[in-house]
């Protein structure tokens, strides 16, 4: 069964460009495109498509404003696409809904494995998006209203937490299951259990509720 997707870019070309690369994949299908914010919404909620992929800024609506809407809407799967790393939106964007994040230079492999693992139900950062989300957390001053540290992560075991940890860092459940030296299927249960325990929907919101806890600290990932 093929993967619906729509594509919501505000440039022609590039709009058409990433269309014309999934499109040509067997297990891919573009079901339709979008010029702005408001026209993604209105695609989706017509084609009910696996997964949108959306420019972060664009008219009449930005992609922020459509992510939230979507991902508060349904079940499609957001990946977000931006000209530069270090695009301001990026946090906002993750706290949307958005379950994963490339940048517009994106290798057309990478781009259609990104569909493909996104749209399966995991999640997706460039690595530099998620150096980006990490200095973000890191510069922010005001502490936020959640619960202890200890507190929170109390209801996950040691080997949860590490790979909690695991998973912050960006790293796959094969990386993560060389690294604990453990089969895949086991790493699969760890992070279910990490999601279920502390309700979290994927890996994106793993990344942020790792900082927030105070689990990961700036320096990790030098």
């Amino acid at each position: 069964m093929s993967i619906r997707v729509v594509v919501a870019d505000d440039q022609e070309l590039v709009r058409a460009g990433f269309s014309m690369i999934l499109d040509a994949q067997p297990d891919i299908e573009v079901v339709a495109e979008a010029g702005d914010g408001a026209q993604a919404i209105a695609a989706v909620r017509e084609h009910r498509p696996d997964l949108l992929l959306l420019d972060i800024r664009m008219p009449v609506m930005d992609g922020i404003e459509a992510a939230r809407a979507i991902c508060a809407e349904g079940d499609c799967r957001v990946l977000m696409l931006t000209t530069f790393d270090l695009d301001d939106y990026v946090y906002d964007a993750l706290r949307a809904g958005a379950s994963g994040f490339l940048l517009k230079d994106v290798r057309r492999d990478d781009l259609v494995h990104a569909v493909r693992v996104v749209s399966a139900g995991e999640s997706l950062l460039a690595p530099s998006v998620t150096t980006k989300l990490i200095a973000d957390f890191t510069s922010r001053a005001a502490p936020r209203a959640a619960a202890p540290p200890s507190q929170r992560l109390s209801v996950l075991t040691g080997r949860e937490q590490e790979t909690l940890r695991m998973m912050a860092r960006g790293l796959s459940n094969a990386e993560i299951a060389r690294e604990m030296v453990v089969s895949e299927h086991t790493v699969k249960t760890h992070v279910s259990n990490v999601l279920t325990k502390l309700g979290l929907r994927d890996r994106v919101q793993a990344v942020i509720a790792a900082y927030e806890t105070g689990l990961i600290v700036p320096g990790d990932f030098q």
